[in-house]
């Protein structure tokens, strides 16, 4: 038993938790070879739809060496957006985790700081952090590091935390103590599945993102949305929550305590009529700082529109 790299490990966990991460574990660093397989196949079916960008640079997806020169282990960091809050009854809805400010400026800015900490308390450590903005499989990282497990939605799942939190790696070339897999604990459930109105789950852990609401308001950049699925939007105008809501595992999730995910209140008093006049001005004081702005005023008209044919 290496007590040094034990007590490294700890440390390093201890860190995660002073900078606002809910939970921190350790993966090795080796290719994913088995999710590289996985990926192949899902690419070739075409389920990531127009999101091209899924294509490219599949060696960096695949091998954190390729990323971080030397890397030894993956650092595996999660944060909680769950919110009780809720919008207008009558209000199109917005996901969750896009309530409050962009995730990706909010994490970055933690998971440098992170990478600056271990430089100045363990030793010198070359690294790089990625939030959901560069070729790097955060779900299958989570997985590996006992984050959770892959429910049958794709989300990843925690026993004690249900999937309402942002996952964050930090690779670097230190070694670490690697945490063990957790066990699947979906069991028979197959609400996630029964619950889609767009049936983009096509079985447990397969999903066609293609056919998922949160691709269409978000990814999907066609000013007409596809016909076929008028109706089935169950009224939410950016990403869904649907199979995270119907989760039984999210009966554990709590509120979270980033107070820079807290929503404005103006955008949760909003009514369906405020919605369907939102102007160009109002969208930006609203979303300037928000996800919701990468589908852009237009996008998010488009989608309204769609939601009241």
């Amino acid at each position: 038993m290496d007590l040094k790299l034990i007590s490294r490990t700890q440390h390093v966990k201890q860190m995660a938790t002073s900078l606002g991460f809910d939970d921190c574990r350790i993966a090795e660093a080796t290719k994913l070879d088995t999710e590289a397989k996985f990926l192949e196949t899902w690419l070739k079916k075409e389920y990531h739809g127009k999101m091209a960008y899924m294509e490219n640079h599949f060696d960096l997806r695949t091998d954190p060496t390729k990323l971080v020169p030397g890397a030894k282990s993956v650092i595996v960091l999660t944060k909680n957006y769950f919110t009780s809050e809720e919008q207008d009854q009558t209000a199109p809805k917005i996901a969750k985790y896009a309530y409050g400010e962009d995730y990706h400026n909010v994490i970055r800015s933690q998971l440098n700081a992170f990478l600056e900490l271990l430089n100045d308390q363990i030793g010198e450590c070359h690294g790089r952090g990625f939030v959901d903005s560069a070729p790097v499989l955060e779900k299958a990282w989570a997985r590996r590091s006992g984050i959770g497990w892959m429910g049958k939605h794709t989300n990843v799942l925690s026993k004690q935390k249900g999937s309402f939190f942002f996952l964050a790696v930090l690779i670097v070339d230190m070694k670490l103590s690697a945490d063990d897999p957790v066990t699947d604990h979906c069991g028979d459930c197959t609400a996630c599945i029964d619950a889609c109105p767009t049936d983009a789950i096509l079985e447990p852990y397969l999903l066609d993102a293609s056919k998922c609401i949160s691709y269409f308001t978000i990814e999907l950049k066609d000013q007409q949305l596809p016909s076929e699925f008028q109706g089935k939007f169950n009224d939410w105008m950016f990403g869904c929550d649907i199979c995270q809501d119907v989760c039984p595992w999210n009966r554990f999730s709590e509120q979270h305590s980033e107070s820079k995910f807290d929503p404005k209140d103006e955008l949760l008093k909003m009514d369906r009529d405020d919605w369907n006049q939102l102007s160009q001005e109002k969208f930006s004081e609203l979303f300037g700082k928000s996800a919701v702005k990468r589908t852009k005023y237009g996008g998010l008209e488009r989608n309204i529109k769609f939601l009241n044919f």
